[in-house]
């Protein structure tokens, strides 16, 4: 089938349609989107620093085996039928191994998540996250991979698959070395090229990290020890 491209001054057009449209939605969340109440927590991190240093204890909590289990119960989710103040987001992937409640410690309201086969930040993705920063105010964005990626091994493998899980391939192949068929290092810089996407193609985030209102990071979760190791996003 032949398709043509698009007038490129539309192009131009739309895209500076999107970005006014998303640096609007930074400037005015609410008049945007409308608020949404959310009750206050005295225990919340108090800034991106402090998100990032929550997310690590909570972590480390879960590895070793100390769970605090906070904010689990019926009462906590009834008092968020109004509304939602999480204080993190995290894109991470669909796995079932990795629930991220679970692997952080924390409860309901807690975590804005947005999973996805490969922690991968398309459009959609980016969409969502946009949303859980400038709406509802979280302070920091994880990037979140995992050991054993089945998303990152195809994609590194490159061989066909059914269905439509290939179109994955074309948001993970560009930020990995797949001449050196090495998978732990290809799932750090998957999470890496992920963060990056979301740093450099999104004007609301990248305001905000620029403002110093949020902290991005990226991390791998090990199936064997429960624990998330640091990854460097640059």
């Amino acid at each position: 089938m032949h398709t043509m491209d698009a007038d490129p001054r539309l192009r131009r057009r739309d895209l500076l349609r999107v970005s006014a449209g998303a640096l609007a939605l930074w400037a005015h969340p609410h008049a945007v989107l409308g608020a949404e109440p959310a009750p206050a927590s005295d225990d919340d991190p108090a800034s991106p620093t402090d998100a990032l240093a929550a997310l690590r204890d909570g972590n480390a909590r879960f590895a070793g085996g100390q769970l605090l289990q906070p904010r689990r119960e019926l009462d906590r989710l009834k008092q968020l039928g109004e509304g939602q103040k999480p204080w993190a987001a995290i894109l991470g992937c669909a796995d079932s191994r990795v629930p991220v409640e679970l692997v952080f410690d924390e409860g309901f309201g807690d975590l804005f998540v947005v999973r996805v086969a490969g922690n991968v930040a398309t459009a959609v993705e980016i969409a969502s996250l946009e949303y859980a920063v400038a709406v509802l105010g979280v302070q920091a964005i994880l990037v979140l991979g995992h050991a054993n990626c089945g998303a990152v091994k195809a994609a590194l493998a490159g061989s066909a698959v059914p269905g439509q899980i290939s179109t994955l391939y074309q948001h993970i192949v560009p930020g990995i070395d797949r001449a050196a068929d090495d998978v732990p290092a290809a799932i750090t810089a998957n999470v890496r090229f992920q963060a990056r996407k979301l740093r450099d193609g999104s004007p609301v985030i990248g305001t905000a990290l620029k403002d110093g209102k949020l902290a991005l990071a990226g991390g791998v979760f090990d199936l064997g020890s429960g624990r998330v190791t640091a990854v460097e996003v640059g």
